[in-house]
């Protein structure tokens, strides 16, 4: 009662806008499988160029599931942003309204910059701008969405648990991503660097670290909530300090890499590649080792009761700014009926007024 849908939470607004997008392009996805199966099995030519087939139609037909789907994996991710940075600022969300518009922004434009993954298999020229143009539109909205971020810490009373840390290291990742997107963007360009470790690059800093980061930090958000202890704050703060640097050090000279030429999936390149993808490589082994840490000496402690009892609100202040919703109004643990009468929300949405 009282919860309108301009009052969700933005992790809750971002979930529904994914759902849409789930159903609208897993069919697409099925059509590619099966008219595939087809080919392989029944004698078909959906694909197959012998038999009057497209080989490029199952690009399109992929991409047109495929574009959708990275933003099926890192609109949650925005949700959880949006609901950790007001925490630990103390402050609302800024732009709420065009936080919500913002993301079903992305969501709509998100259908229609497919071919920007298909620029060197002979579009015309008409075609390469039309998607070069949508793709950089699709910046506006997620623009948005980075500077309402900002602009909600900015002048907070910040503190910087291992949750707000990570939010602050998925914005930092995730920008520096969304830039070397937009270069992609530009079709003379993406050409010249199509297939190599240049997009490559791009595509970790945008979805491991965006996605990843994310996910780190609605853990240690969430898991006192879930798990009834709190997690180790100086083993988090390890974590993401040893995550970012290594994370940082294995893919930022795939930048170089790609600009230099060199091509993705290739086992074996010419020597002048020889330092920065050994740099990269042991860059990634510590990445690795860094979430083996976080399972062994973050997660099992907690996930076995091993820690301090977690209060019902472990992020507010005792003037009670800091974490808002309806999961911080339970015990930690929450128990197993959450509410047994539904919560009522007032009029601004700002406290729960009755049980």
């Amino acid at each position: 009662p009282g919860m309108t849908l301009m009052k969700m939470p933005m992790f809750c607004w971002t979930w529904l806008i994914t759902a849409y997008l789930l159903i609208a392009v897993m069919p697409v996805l099925a059509g590619a499988i099966t008219m595939t199966l087809t080919d392989r099995h029944f004698g078909t030519s959906f694909f197959n160029p012998a038999g009057g087939g497209d080989p490029v139609m199952f690009q399109h037909i992929f991409w047109f599931f495929g574009h959708p789907e990275v933003y099926i994996m890192i609109l949650p991710a925005f949700g959880i942003i949006s609901q950790i940075i007001p925490a630990f600022a103390r402050k609302r969300l800024f732009g709420y309204a065009s936080m919500v518009y913002a993301t079903g922004s992305i969501a709509i434009l998100s259908f229609v910059v497919w071919a920007h993954h298909m620029f060197t298999t002979g579009m015309p020229v008409t075609g390469q701008l039309f998607f070069m143009y949508s793709t950089m539109l699709i910046a506006v909205p997620t623009g948005v969405k980075i500077f309402n971020w900002i602009a909600t810490m900015w002048k907070g009373s910040m503190t910087f648990e291992t949750p707000m840390l990570f939010a602050v290291g998925f914005i930092f990742v995730f920008t520096m991503g969304g830039f070397t997107g937009l270069i992609l963007a530009v079709a003379p360009i993406d050409i010249q660097v199509q297939d190599t470790y240049y997009v490559v690059a791009h595509f970790h800093y945008v979805l491991v670290a965006g996605s990843l980061y994310a996910l780190f930090a609605g853990y240690y958000y969430w898991s006192p909530k879930w798990t009834g202890v709190m997690y180790n704050e100086k083993r988090g703060k390890i974590h993401f300090w040893w995550s970012l640097i290594s994370f940082n050090v294995t893919f930022f000279p795939m930048h170089f890499l790609g600009l230099a030429g060199m091509p993705r999936r290739y086992a074996d390149y010419p020597m002048q590649f020889a330092d920065f993808n050994a740099i990269a490589s042991v860059g990634a082994f510590f990445f690795g080792f860094a979430q083996v840490y976080f399972f062994f000496f973050v997660v099992l402690p907690t996930m076995r009761g091993k820690g301090e009892k977690a209060p019902q609100r472990p992020w507010n202040d005792p003037d009670g700014a800091g974490a808002e919703g309806l999961e911080w109004e339970v015990a930690s643990p929450a128990p197993f009926h959450t509410f047994e009468t539904p919560p009522r929300l007032d009029a601004t949405a700002t406290k729960v007024i009755g049980y």
